[in-house]
């Protein structure tokens, strides 16, 4: 019997890492809608399947309140706390108020995913079972681009752009980074089966490339050097601190190089220097969000079209912008510099310590937290991809936090 419960919570979760990844339902339920389509659909059973995730996540963290109370306190996260709590509480001067409060009711429960993830299972175990929802994916994207080309293939923005289970190709890319550095790290440290992990490596650099996901395959290319750069945290201080200094030296030379010759290494890997439109768009941001400097516009209460304050940038722009393609821009927008200064806080402390659970550990996968937490950083520069309600980033940025302040 109890290795039945185990079982069932394990699909559980794997069905739960499914609907965060945000594969599937939405192109399914939109009938393959292009970038440039606009379709309404019904997405009630969407909203079902994330209301019966949180009532159950919440009943397995009740159901071990013993554990879930000792991760809360003995994590002392508070900056992490502050931060969501925040998000509820900017119901009070958000310019959009049932908005922030169906947002923030969704991210609170996406954290609490998170809670629950890091205090039920291991890092080992968390990285097993995202390399198994990874795989769903790596297989039904192929399925779909194949045999559901409809649905699989994004034809309306270039000929033969691979989306697979993603309502756009875009997000087949951002969590094929995610998958390759998973299934990177497990072929890395792994003795047994290893030819598994590099066969999901390999499949999902494939994906990455089928989906002409240029930012996201240097994404990736950084990721693989960082993971690299952390291992030599583990030498001894005669040899790491001389390592160190040299990559510092090498990155910085690059970064000059890459500033005096930024067009052509954009052009290079098909970009233009306004980064597809989002260099026009920060700027008018910028301008929103100095007229709403400390506590912003409440959390999702600026980009709702001509009936919200993203009326000004819609207005200038010429064309329907729905979030800045900032991560930084975007949390500034909603709860402010008083929100981006808790964030950056709590992002600060997790990666210090990170970096402590590294130097004590001996495994390639006690990196992982360091490796996310430097995803998100990176990410975010060129999407909204920080906070983020019902979002695998968020929920993991939030396990990985809570993961490395727990001596196991």
């Amino acid at each position: 019997m109890k290795k039945l419960l185990i079982f069932g919570e394990n699909v559980f979760t794997i069905v739960a890492l499914l609907m965060y990844s945000g594969a599937i339902l939405n192109v399914v339920l939109s009938g393959g809608a292009g970038q440039s389509d606009i379709v309404e659909y019904d997405s009630s059973l969407i909203r079902i399947l994330f209301f019966l995730i949180y009532a159950v996540t919440l009943f397995l963290l009740v159901l071990r309140w013993k554990r879930t109370f000792y991760f809360i306190v003995m994590a002392k996260d508070i900056w992490l706390y502050s931060l969501v709590i925040m998000t509820a509480v900017s119901v009070a001067w958000s310019f959009s108020p049932s908005s922030t409060l169906k947002d923030s009711f969704t991210l609170i429960n996406s954290s609490l995913f998170g809670l629950y993830f890091a205090s039920r299972y291991t890092l080992k175990q968390q990285l097993n079972l995202l390399a198994l929802n990874f795989g769903i994916i790596i297989v039904l994207s192929f399925i779909f681009a194949i045999a559901l080309p409809k649905y699989g293939i994004q034809n309306d923005i270039g000929s033969g752009k691979w989306r697979g289970v993603f309502a756009h190709k875009n997000g087949l890319g951002a969590r094929m980074v995610t998958s390759s550095i998973i299934f990177f790290i497990l072929g890395y440290q792994a003795r047994r089966r290893s030819w598994l992990f590099w066969g999901g490596f390999s499949l999902s650099i494939l994906l990455l490339i089928l989906s002409v996901s240029t930012s996201s395959l240097l994404t990736l290319l950084i990721l693989i050097l960082a993971f690299f750069a952390f291992l030599i945290w583990r030498w001894p201080y005669q040899v790491m601190i001389p390592a160190l200094i040299m990559m510092a030296t090498i990155s910085q030379s690059l970064y000059f190089w890459f500033s005096n010759n930024a067009n052509v290494v954009f052009s290079l890997i098909g970009k233009d220097s306004t980064l597809t439109g989002r260099t026009d768009i920060w700027p008018l941001v910028i301008d929103m969000i100095w007229k709403h400097p400390w506590l912003g516009y409440g959390y999702s209460g600026f980009w709702h079209g001509w009936d919200g304050e993203s009326a000004y940038i819609w207005r200038i722009v010429g064309w329907p912008v729905t979030h800045p393609h900032n991560g930084y821009l975007a949390l500034c927008m909603d709860l402010g510099f008083i929100g981006l200064g808790l964030f950056f806080l709590g992002f600060w402390r997790s990666y210090v310590q990170g970096f402590t659970y590294v130097r004590g550990s001996k495994t390639a996968l006690d990196v992982w937290p360091l490796i996310h937490m430097t995803y998100i950083a990176l990410a975010s520069t060129t999407e909204s991809a920080l906070l983020e309600s019902n979002s695998l980033n968020w929920m993991l940025y939030v396990a990985v936090s809570l993961s490395v302040r727990i001596k196991r």
